[in-house]
Parts: structure tokens; sequence; C-alpha cells
């Protein structure tokens, strides 16, 4: 029983002997890079890399990096940089680039510019060598009416200090578009733009546009200026073809009214005829009512005659038809 437990431990050291063995002959030659850098890791670093799900090779020779460049920078840091979702390379190379140009950054502050999803190595990159930026056509209008579109390049510098928390390039460039909106729209004329663009790139310039973002505006330069409609003639013709439409809508509106009132008149005349003719058909059937009663004498009758007969010569003498009387 005793030879049986003592065979099963020597099986159990065996297989750790031999599991220990393969993780550091698959490290060994990292270990012994790392070494002959002098930028030791030790082999349990590397093995404690594995376990945490770090990889390895990506560690050493960053190490290895910054150590040849002057920085050494510890292995934890740069293990903690990669589990947090960083770009542990980038960041190493952004802090060598840096203090290669003067310019001091921290390996904790190249970190925090990495991890806001800033490429910092760019930036660092573009704090020596500053950046162009081109902006699209804007289009403003003068105090005269007439368009003009301007192109302006901007030439920026990365602020590192304000990579974390500042604005991106979309930013710089609404701004300026904004300013040379505003710097044309209070100019008196398109010729003094066109005469004078650099009025467009000072009033811009001084407008302190670069406030709140990651970047240094340090020029802004007007490449191209065109001419455009003359939007004012284009309004006031806009204007004049509204004011006829509103014109003609209240003229047809009266002429519908108009209309609408002879309509009436017609309607009411011959409601007034009708009553003409339903009075005049009462006349014979009172008159016979008169006579019957004895309202009426028969003289009377021939009298009323003989009125209306002498009217209607005296009418056709005249050359007024009975018609017109009515």
């Amino acid at each position: 029983m005793a030879a049986q437990v003592t065979l099963i431990g020597m099986l159990v050291l065996g297989v750790v002997a031999l599991v220990l063995v393969y993780f550091m002959a698959s490290f060994f030659s990292l270990w012994l890079q790392a070494l002959f850098s002098k930028a030791s890791v030790g082999i349990f670093q590397l093995l404690g890399m594995r376990l945490r799900k770090v990889n390895p090779r990506m560690i050493v020779e960053s190490r290895i990096l910054s150590v040849k460049a002057g920085i050494p920078v510890e292995t934890n840091l740069l293990e903690a940089h990669y589990l947090s979702g960083g770009n542990v390379l980038r960041v190493v190379q952004a802090v060598i680039a840096a203090n290669k140009a003067n310019i001091n950054l921290s390996f904790a502050e190249s970190a925090a510019i990495d991890l806001a999803g800033r490429n910092v190595l760019e930036a660092v990159q573009m704090s020596v060598n500053p950046k162009v930026i081109t902006t699209p056509k804007v289009s403003a209008v003068a105090l005269d009416g007439i368009q003009l579109q301007a192109v302006t390049r901007i030439t920026v510098r990365a602020s590192i200090r304000k990579l974390v928390g500042g604005a991106g390039e979309e930013t710089v460039i609404a701004r300026v578009g904004e300013g040379i909106v505003s710097s044309i729209g209070s100019a008196k004329n398109h010729k003094e733009v066109l005469e004078n663009p650099n009025m467009i790139s000072k009033k811009v310039l001084a407008s302190g546009l670069d406030a709140g973002t990651a970047f240094e505006i340090l020029s802004i330069d007007i490449a191209d200026v065109d001419v455009g409609h003359n939007i004012g003639a284009i309004l006031e013709t806009d204007r004049a073809e509204a004011d006829k439409k509103i014109a003609q809508a209240k003229a047809e509106e009266r002429r519908a009214m108009a209309a609408a009132a002879e309509q009436e008149m017609k309607a009411r005349v011959v409601e007034m005829q009708a009553k003409v003719v339903e009075a005049e058909a009462q006349i014979p059937l009172a008159m016979a009512d008169a006579l019957k009663n004895g309202r009426m004498g028969v003289m009377d009758y021939y009298n009323l005659q003989n009125i209306k007969a002498d009217t209607q010569m005296r009418t056709q003498i005249s050359g007024v038809s009975e018609k017109d009387l009515k």
C-alpha cells in the first residue's frame, strides 16, 4: 500500500515537473531576450502573464524598447495597461518620441490619453510636426448680397495636456467655418473681401477658436475665394414673385366676391319679378270680388279700363315700351 502511494506521488510530481519544464521552455527565449537586453523579466513573471491572459511577447518587447531608449517602464505598469485594453507598444513609443522631442510626457499620462481613445503617438508627432487641415468650401453672403465661397487651410498643433477631454478636428473645422461666415457677413461688399482676404483669417484667428479643443491653432490661411450667386437679387426676385402671387390671390378673391354679389342680385331681381307677377295675378280676382260684392260699380270698371287704354296710348306716342316702364 505504501509503495502504491509513493508511486502515485512520484507520478504527480513528474507531471508537475513536465508542465513546468514545458512552460519554462515556452518562455525561455523571451526570458533570454530580456536578460541580454538588460530589461530582465523573471521566468515566473512570464508564467504569471500567461495565467493572467497577458501577451508576454508584447510586454517583453515594450519593456526592452523602453530600456533601450533610456526610459525604463516597470513590467507591472505595462501589464496593467494591457489588461485595461490599451495599446502598450504605442504608449511606449509615444513616451520615447516625446522624450526625444523634449516634451514632458510620462508613461501614466500617455496611458491615460491612450485609454481615452486618442492616438497618443500621432498626437506627439503632431506636436512636433503641425498638421494642416483643409476645410470644405464655406459659403457666406456679404452685406451687398453677393455670395462668396472660401476654402481655408488651418495649421494646428496637438496640445498634449488637452488631449483628454478636448474637442477634435471636427469642432475646429466647424468653428473656423462659423468665423468665416461671420467675417464675410460683416463685410460691406464682396469686393472688400476679394481685395483683402487676410481680413477673414485675422478676424477668425483672433476669436480664440481653439479654446476647449485638443489643438492649438497656429495659422489660418485663405486658400481660395470664389464669387457665387447674387443672393440679394435672388431674394428680391423671390419676394417680388411672392408679392405678385399674393396680389393675384387677393384679386381673384375680390372677383369671386363680385361674381357672388352679382349672382345674389340677379336672384333677388328674379324673386322680385316673381312677386310682381304673383301680385298682378291677384288683380283680376280682386276686381271680380269687388264687382260681386258691390264695392265697385260697372262704370268704375269702364273708367279704369279707359284710363289704362289712355296710358298705353300715351306710352306708345312717347316711344317708351311697357317693358321699359316695368
